[in-house]
C-alpha cells in the first residue's frame, strides 16, 4: 500500500533493493556489471547471449573467407565457398510448396472432423471452378454445326445429342451415304428416343415418355463413354417457344375403346425399346 501512503503524505516510498543473497549474473550489455538472475531478466539475457554467439560465428566466418581469398590469390586450390552460418535461411519454392501441402492436408482433415466433408461441403462450388479452366471445347451455333455434316471432304464430322457435340469422323455409318448420316451436323436428340430419324431431327424433347427419355440418356452415355468419339464442345440452341406444337410421332399410338364410357385411351408402344433396336452402332 506504499502508493496510498505516498498519495496521502507526499513522501517518496522506500526504494526496493534486492538482497545480497539473490543470485546474480554478468550483464551482457555493460561490462563489470551484475544483474539479478530473475525471471523478468531471462529473455533479455538469453537474447544478448544469442547475439554474442551469432556475432562470434560471423567473425570466424569472415576470417575463414579472408584466408580463402588469400589462397585463391596465390593460385592454391580451395574447396566450395562456405555459407555464412548467421545468414537467415530462405524458404524457397520447395519449402513454400511443402507448407502449402501441409496446409491443404490440415484443412481437409479439419473439414472431415468438423463438417463431415474433406471439402467442407463445398463440392458444388468447387465444381463451378471448372468453368474457369481453359479447355479445347467449342461453343457451336446450329448453323456452324451444320457445316460439319461430312459434305466437305477433309472436314471432320460432328453430331450433337442434347447439346453435347461429338466428333464421329471415325464412324463409317456417319459418312455420306452411311446408315446414320442423318445424325451428322445436327442435334437430333429427339430421334434417339423415338426412332423417328427423318421427322425428329431436333433437340426438342418435349412430350417424350419416360421410356423415350431413358433411350436418349442411353445414347448420351454411349457417346460420352465411346473410345473413338471425342466430345468437342456444346451447341447453343435458341429457346423453344412453349406455345409451339410438339413434333408428331412417326408412329402414333393406336386408340382403343374401353367399351364402358366410350372414351379413348392411348397406349404408347414406341419407347426406348424401338429406338434401341433401330439405332444400333455399327
Amino acid at each position: 500500500m506504499s502508493w496510498f501512503k505516498t498519495s496521502v503524505t507526499g513522501e517518496e516510498p522506500e526504494r526496493y533493493v534486492e538482497p545480497d543473497s539473490t543470485p546474480r549474473v554478468k550483464d551482457p550489455s555493460i561490462p563489470n556489471r551484475m544483474v539479478v538472475d530473475k525471471a523478468a531478466n531471462k529473455p533479455f539475457l538469453a537474447y544478448k547471449a544469442y547475439r554474442q554467439k551469432q556475432e562470434k560465428a560471423h567473425n570466424e566466418w569472415l576470417e575463414r573467407q579472408k584466408i580463402r581469398q588469400e589462397k585463391i590469390a596465390r593460385g592454391e586450390e580451395v574447396g566450395p565457398e562456405e555459407r555464412d552460418p548467421t545468414e537467415p535461411e530462405e524458404v524457397g519454392l520447395k519449402g513454400l510448396l511443402k507448407f502449402l501441402f501441409y496446409l491443404v492436408v490440415f484443412a481437409a482433415l479439419a473439414g472431415k472432423l468438423l463438417a463431415g466433408s474433406y471439402t467442407w461441403n463445398y463440392e458444388s462450388r468447387l465444381a463451378q471452378l471448372k468453368s474457369y479452366i481453359p479447355t479445347d471445347q467449342t461453343l457451336f451455333s446450329e448453323s456452324t454445326l451444320a457445316k460439319f455434316d461430312g459434305s466437305v471432304p477433309g472436314k471432320p464430322i460432328y453430331l450433337a445429342i442434347d447439346g453435347d457435340v461429338y466428333d464421329v469422323t471415325n464412324g463409317k455409318a456417319y459418312q455420306p451415304g452411311g446408315s446414320y448420316h442423318h445424325f451428322a451436323g445436327v442435334d437430333a436428340a429427339r430421334a434417339y428416343g423415338t426412332g423417328c430419324f427423318k421427322t425428329h431431327r431436333t433437340h426438342d424433347l418435349r412430350g417424350l415418355t419416360d421410356a423415350e427419355l431413358r433411350g436418349v440418356q442411353h445414347w448420351k452415355e454411349f457417346y460420352a463413354n465411346h473410345a473413338e468419339y471425342k466430345k468437342v464442345g456444346r451447341v447453343n440452341h435458341p429457346l423453344i417457344n412453349p406455345a409451339s406444337p410438339i413434333p408428331e410421332h412417326c408412329k402414333p399410338p393406336k386408340v382403343k375403346n374401353d367399351g364402358k364410357d366410350g372414351k379413348a385411351k392411348e397406349k404408347d408402344k414406341s419407347g426406348a425399346k424401338e429406338s434401341s433396336m433401330v439405332h444400333e452402332e455399327l
